[in-house]
């Protein structure tokens, strides 16, 4: 079976198109005929290699998907074969205490469809029953593939994790990336007060219709800590939603206000950090860690997504036969939104 992905780890030398083993639908498991798969940071790091993280070579990566049901394994009697489904990249184990109560994020055995197995940028996948749910008649394949990890990601950052609140400031640091798309929309759905914090006004008008209130510019004459701590009028930020790491997250826990916290999910620009714990502790303010969502809290995004609470954002669609240039897309400084592969009809 083909897929895109890379043989050895490295850089984006590396991609290009692999053969892996055909899956088969075990017990509880679904085998999926992809029709569409996403791109996210997550991809750059895989291929790269991450430590302590065993890869399978050759490597299929996406974490995203959308397709139709090909084959329902021993135990699964309730999804027939053509239903449209798209997939939760999150795989847990179901029998650790964290399982137990709900907290599948938390589980011991948490994986990553995409990193640590083969990915979705291929024919088929196979994933347990509970991974599979149908998505709105209107979606089209692509519009599914661009919703599974990144409002997972932002849906447990803000609502569980951040707990935000109506009225709150919450910031975003970025504009255009899948997550930070989502993110926006959660964080007013939530009832917050959204400024989006940008290198430039290229991409003002288009968060402000995700829901944002405002952007402001950072620059080296204005950095994050300055353009939010103005922004909010001397008061300083509720919530801050950062993913770019080692540049920003100093900066970010200066723009917090009294009580405020910054919720971090991911290092896209670098890991290692130094902070001044006194403003950590004057402040009483609080930097949290989230990864993906439990399974209610995917069920729970999903719901708003089907109503219309919340939208699919989808940068561009690319044949499959041009995986290397949906992948480079990724670093183009006009990408809003998810990156996506997907065959005619998508």
């Amino acid at each position: 079976m083909r897929g895109f992905g890379f043989r050895e780890h490295g850089g984006p030398e590396q991609l290009g198109y692999v053969e892996v083993p055909e899956p088969s639908a075990g017990p509880g498991e679904v085998v999926v005929r992809l029709r569409a798969a996403a791109f996210n940071r997550l991809d750059r790091f895989t291929l790269a290699g991450i430590p302590g993280v065993p890869i399978e070579r050759p490597h299929v990566l996406g974490s995203d998907g959308a397709g139709v049901v090909d084959q329902a394994g021993p135990g699964v009697d309730d999804l027939s074969a053509g239903t449209r489904v798209l997939l939760n990249p999150g795989l847990w184990d179901g029998r650790c205490p964290a399982c137990a109560r709900g907290d599948e994020a938390l589980c011991r055995e948490y994986r990553i469809v995409g990193e640590h197995t083969q990915g979705t940028a291929t024919e088929r996948v196979a994933v347990p029953r509970r991974n599979v749910h149908p998505f709105p008649s209107e979606w089209s394949f692509a519009d599914a593939a661009a919703v599974p990890l990144v409002f997972e990601t932002a849906w447990r950052a803000l609502a569980t994790v951040g707990a935000v609140q109506a009225g709150e400031r919450v910031a975003i640091v970025g504009a255009g990336g899948g997550v930070a798309t989502a993110a926006v929309q959660v964080a007013k759905l939530l009832g917050a007060r959204v400024v989006v914090a940008a290198r430039g006004r290229q991409k003002e008008e288009a968060v402000r219709r995700l829901g944002a209130d405002d952007l402001v510019v950072v620059s080296e004459d204005r950095p994050l800590d300055r353009a939010l701590w103005d922004w909010s009028g001397k008061e300083g930020i509720d919530l801050i939603f950062d993913s770019v790491g080692a540049p920003t997250l100093g900066r970010s826990l200066r723009a917090v206000g009294r009580g405020g916290r910054v919720v971090v999910i991911g290092a896209t620009a670098g890991s290692k950090v130094e902070l001044d714990l006194r403003t950590l502790f004057w402040r009483q303010a609080s930097i949290r860690g989230s990864t993906m969502a439990g399974r209610r809290e995917f069920e729970t995004v999903l719901g708003h997504l089907a109503r219309g609470a919340l939208r699919p954002v989808v940068d561009s669609v690319h044949p499959f036969d041009e995986g290397p240039a949906a992948f480079r897309r990724l670093d183009d400084p006009g990408l809003f939104g998810k990156v996506v592969l997907g065959g005619p009809g998508s």
